[in-house]
């Protein structure tokens, strides 16, 4: 066992001990885990970082919404809102064309390549 290991144990028991984890902010509610599925596994600690540091890219934001409006529109069955969901996603497409219409233009072929790879795991 590794000695800072070992203390780093003895200090969480004697703060429990103590009650100063008793009244932290969300103290008793489930842990909000993220649905990182959509992102290739040896990327997903930088998106992490780079997500905590609120420098998540536009593109990624975007690709997520387009996701859940597609699922949203396979389940919806009110035809109303149906058109409003369509709306939603045509302008996310759009805004989506539009952003790797201008990433194209300074793309290499390893990026075009990574593209894809990103493409497959979204589908």
């Amino acid at each position: 066992m590794d000695i800072f290991w070992r203390v780093a144990e003895d200090k969480i028991r004697e703060a429990m001990k103590n009650g100063e984890f008793d009244n932290l902010p969300g103290f008793g509610k489930p842990l909000e885990l993220e649905d990182l599925s959509h992102i290739p596994e040896d990327l997903r600690i930088g998106y992490l970082m780079l997500k905590n540091a609120g420098y998540v890219s536009e593109e990624v934001e975007l690709k997520k919404d387009l996701m859940t409006l597609e699922d949203l529109l396979r389940c919806c069955e009110d035809e109303e809102e149906k058109k409003k969901l369509k709306k939603k996603l045509n302008e996310k497409l759009l805004r989506w064309n539009a952003l790797m219409k201008k990433r194209n233009k300074t793309n290499s072929q390893a990026l075009r390549d990574y593209q894809r790879r990103i493409d497959e795991k979204f589908r």
